[in-house]
């Protein structure tokens, strides 16, 4: 029978983190299962104040941002600043399994809530950071004080200076992948240390930095060096070495087509009626593509011009590696996504209709993740986790009254 709770069902998470990076990797282990308890400041995570936001939401208790990286989560809001609050997390700490944070550092060690303190209350405890440059269990970055957001990590860790058209007009790559991939890493390295935990009984410091696993993506950039002595520029959407893997007009838009390799170079010639090109010794060889990639271009786009998405969708799709540039509204409307849950939807408290956030990407057969519940309010199971620590009402009805804890 399938666990419909998940793979992680019965990992205690305590989730001390704001904004993107350390949120997306708590709400990965939300999503196959862990009990993850959101820790908020009284007034809540400033990441709630972001947009976008339904016109008819007056409530406005989180934007769409906050929604698409929280849900699954518990929330409990504490005064971290008022040491009965502090001692609270303390007392929590006893029957979790991980701490994740993502505070500046040395922010956690001024509370008396630093991984030296922690792990004398629970030996067992993987206290896992998040932060721009690291923190010292990994090695003192000059700067490690400094703050960070997805663009620095990204300018620093090589994505931005080989994306975009030229050298003159870097790019960073859309959306925040220096905060979601961060958070990945650190949701991995998260798993490793509570496995090791499990046999040995020790717990241990994840100490991760988002420039450091941009860095560890920007393959091309390492190799290229490492071996050639050479620091790449942006090329656009090409890769170097190889054509065609790039991006080419139609009548109607733009389209990708990766064919470098030489099966699939034959079977987009033969699906563009152009088999002559395999004689033409400028397009011999993989090398040879690449060094005659306008010429390449010059071809594919004689095809692709004169044609629609959809026209060449037929053509190509399923033949070589292919697809339409999409936009939004064509992610909700291809079936693909429908058929692999990836836009599941979910009430926005302050809105009559559920909105769609990103579903769970891995799929796993006995004991698939899911995204079954909404993104809490602030405070919202402050007397629920308090309540399961063992404290009686009384002891919360005072902590409340004297700006501890918030409930609702």
């Amino acid at each position: 029978m399938l666990n419909a709770r998940g793979a992680l069902a019965g990992l205690r998470v305590i989730d001390m983190t704001h904004a993107l990076a350390g949120p997306f990797c708590t709400q990965v282990l939300a999503d196959h299962g862990a009990d993850v308890m959101k820790i908020e400041p009284l007034e809540g995570d400033f990441f709630r104040n972001i947009g976008p936001w339904r016109d008819d939401d007056k409530a406005r208790h989180f934007g769409g941002l906050f929604q698409a990286c929280n849900r699954n989560k518990r929330s409990l809001a504490v005064n971290l600043k008022d040491p009965q609050g502090a001692a609270l997390v303390r007392e929590l700490v006893r029957g979790a399994d991980a701490l994740v944070e993502n505070y500046r550092a040395g922010a956690m060690e001024k509370l008396g809530l630093g991984y030296d303190s922690l792990k004398v209350e629970n030996p067992r405890l993987v206290y896992t950071s998040i932060r721009g440059f690291g923190d010292v269990a990994g090695g003192r970055s000059p700067y490690m004080s400094w703050p960070s957001f997805d663009i620095v990590a990204q300018a620093m860790g090589g994505w931005m200076g080989v994306t975009g058209t030229d050298a003159d007009h870097p790019v960073k790559v859309g959306g925040g992948p220096g905060d979601t991939v961060t958070g990945l890493f650190a949701a991995f390295g998260t798993m490793a240390a509570l496995w090791q935990a499990r046999t040995t009984g020790e717990g241990q410091y994840v100490d991760t930095a988002m420039v450091d696993c941009v860095l560890a993506l920007s393959e091309s950039v390492v190799s290229h060096y490492a071996y050639r002595g050479v620091s790449l520029e942006p090329m656009g959407n090409a890769m170097p070495g190889i054509a065609p893997f790039d991006t080419y007009r139609c009548c109607d838009g733009i389209i990708a087509i990766a064919a470098p390799h030489d099966p699939q170079w034959t079977e987009l010639c033969r699906l563009m009626d152009r088999t002559e090109l395999l004689a033409d010794p400028r397009f011999a060889s993989e090398q040879l593509r690449w060094e005659n990639r306008n010429a390449v271009r010059d071809a594919i786009e004689a095809f692709t011009e004169v044609r629609t998405k959809e026209e060449l969708r037929g053509i190509f799709g399923g033949r070589v590696p292919f697809s339409p540039i999409y936009c939004a509204a064509d992610i909700f409307a291809d079936p693909h996504f429908a058929v692999r849950d990836m836009l599941p939807e979910l009430e926005h408290p302050g809105s009559a209709r559920p909105a769609a956030v990103p579903g769970v990407p891995v799929k796993l057969s006995r004991t698939p993740g899911s995204v079954r519940h909404r993104a809490p309010l602030v405070g919202e199971h402050t007397r629920d986790i308090l309540a399961q620590m063992g404290i009686e009402p009384e002891r919360i009805e005072r902590l409340a009254q004297s700006g501890a804890v918030a409930v609702r």
